[in-house]
């Protein structure tokens, strides 16, 4: 694994970024818990997840909340406070995840970090948090605490390193563990 030799550079997503943001998400959350339990067929999985990708990415980029680093190499969207219902109609088992957390999701005014994913060729240059940080900076700008939600234990520690904390445990669908963090 090479370092960078210079910052990332990290802009607001336009819709040229698809293909390089839904990539990388695919690519990212191949072992992915929550990615697994909505697309568990390894045959279907490339283009299940691409679909939930994009519907994800095209749901938000209108909006000014999706950030990308180096072009897509890592990809954060974001819901701001002011977020329009999404557009995006979650099926099957995505639609079950999606209802379960959102029964438990807070509801008040906040920065909700929907996804955030690096290509698996650039982990470990902190491009994650990189390209996390313009949504971090406008929740804090807000005077707001900014949520996401994980299925992958791994990650948990990760958010906390960054200053979020667990609001909720759930288990979706009897075996799928999710946290709901928060970052005042």
């Amino acid at each position: 694994m090479t370092t960078p030799l210079t910052e990332p550079v990290i802009e607001v997503a336009t819709p040229a970024h698809r293909a390089a943001a839904v990539a990388t998400v695919v690519a990212a959350f191949a072992a992915d818990p929550a990615f697994r339990f909505f697309c568990p067929d390894d045959e279907t999985y490339p283009s299940d997840a691409a679909a939930i990708a994009g519907g994800l990415f095209d749901s938000r980029v209108g909006h000014g909340t999706v950030w990308v680093a180096d072009g897509g190499a890592a990809v954060a969207m974001w819901d701001g406070p002011d977020a329009p219902p999404s557009s995006h109609q979650p099926i099957g088992r995505f639609a079950v995840y999606e209802h379960a957390v959102a029964a438990v999701m807070p509801t008040y005014p906040r920065w909700y970090l929907g996804v955030l994913a690096c290509h698996p060729q650039r982990r470990g240059q902190r491009l994650g948090r990189a390209v996390m940080a313009p949504g971090l900076r406008r929740a804090a700008g807000a005077g707001l605490p900014a949520l996401l939600e994980t299925s992958n234990p791994g990650n948990v520690e990760v958010y906390r390193s960054v200053g979020f904390d667990i609001l909720e445990h759930l288990t979706v669908d009897a075996d799928l563990p999710v946290w709901i963090m928060r970052r005042p």
